[in-house]
């Protein structure tokens, strides 16, 4: 089969094209015949710590090919999307193997494409928006990098739960992040985030805070009382915010890592949240945002585009 792997630089944007063994599945996985695979940041941030030779991507879609020791809750021909534990990868390839108790069917309407943008990205946004921050109509919702991946899904799942939607985003992108349901759009390249913030709020702040970009220590203190933050770079520094005051949380969004670190019921929610977002998309009511598609061998050079941190929705390698 035809697969990119990792070289000797061990980058995303440095991938070989190479002929690779088709993988056989151990117990409890199944394989996939690839038909799509989205290309997520962390991809790239992973690369460095991982093998030569390795096969990258987690956000696979796909069709059942064969079956491993014990696996009875699916079926070869079965269209599935999976999100794949990150340290592993393997999406990339013309056939992956994938743990057969996260997988999620495709709806019939639903393109490989638009599947495969969904795990990492929209997942992530769901995880922070609904199971962490638990966002409702009564909220104001601060989002950063709403134009992008993280940021595009969870502006448009805040507004769905009608919460008032404030993105951050370079002046280019506003009008994208108000039709994907922001109420305001902040200049980030051009106003400082925390005091517009606190103008566009009375001075009351943000009941939550959707944090895609490295500045959870800076919009720590734009919380309301009570507020929280999901941090999805890396956390703040609780120094930012004086003991016993305003109270906020802060919630370490690690998806991925269910699969090293969670028990049956964390991977079990990896699919369940897979499953919400395909019927959002199957209702109309989640745009996908697929932005730009790529052959295998096109890759490397998509990932030197995400790497300069100002792509809008997602990239998507169709195999």
């Amino acid at each position: 089969m035809k697969a990119l792997t990792l070289t000797e630089d061990r980058t995303a944007d440095t991938l070989a094209l190479t002929d690779l063994d088709v993988p056989e599945p151990g117990p409890g996985q199944v394989r996939l015949k690839v038909h799509a695979c989205g290309l997520n940041p962390v991809d790239h941030k992973v690369a460095p710590g991982q093998s030569p030779g390795q096969v990258p991507g987690i956000d696979v879609a796909g069709t059942v090919d064969a079956l491993g020791p014990g696996v009875t809750h699916a079926t070869a021909g079965d269209r599935v999307v999976v999100h794949l534990e990150v340290a592993h990868g393997g999406g990339l390839a013309e056939y992956c193997l994938a743990p057969a108790d996260v997988l999620a069917p495709i709806p019939e309407s639903v393109s490989d494409a638009d599947a495969a943008a969904l795990p990492c990205a929209g997942m992530t946004a769901f995880q922070s928006v609904d199971r962490r921050l638990k966002v409702t109509g009564d909220d104001v919702v601060l989002v950063t990098a709403a134009a992008g991946g993280v940021g595009g899904f969870a502006v448009q799942l805040a507004a769905l739960r009608g919460a008032r939607v404030i993105g951050t985003a370079s002046a280019r992108n506003h009008d994208q992040v108000r039709e994907l349901g922001a109420d305001e759009v902040i200049d980030y390249r051009n106003e400082d985030v925390p005091t517009r913030v606190r103008e566009l709020t009375g001075g009351r702040g943000v009941d939550a805070v959707v944090e895609c970009v490295g500045t959870a220590t800076e919009l720590l203190p734009t919380l309301a009382f009570g507020g929280g933050l999901a941090a999805i770079t890396g956390r703040p520094d609780w120094d930012a915010v004086r003991q016993f005051t305003t109270a906020p949380s802060v919630h370490e969004i690690a998806l991925g890592a269910a699969h090293r670190h969670g028990d049956v019921r964390a991977r079990r929610e990896l699919r369940d949240m897979l499953v919400e977002l395909l019927d959002l998309v199957v209702a109309g009511r989640l745009a996908p945002r697929v932005t730009r598609t790529f052959s295998l061998a096109e890759v490397p050079r998509a990932y030197a585009g995400l790497m300069d941190g100002h792509v809008t929705g997602k990239y998507v390698a169709v195999i």
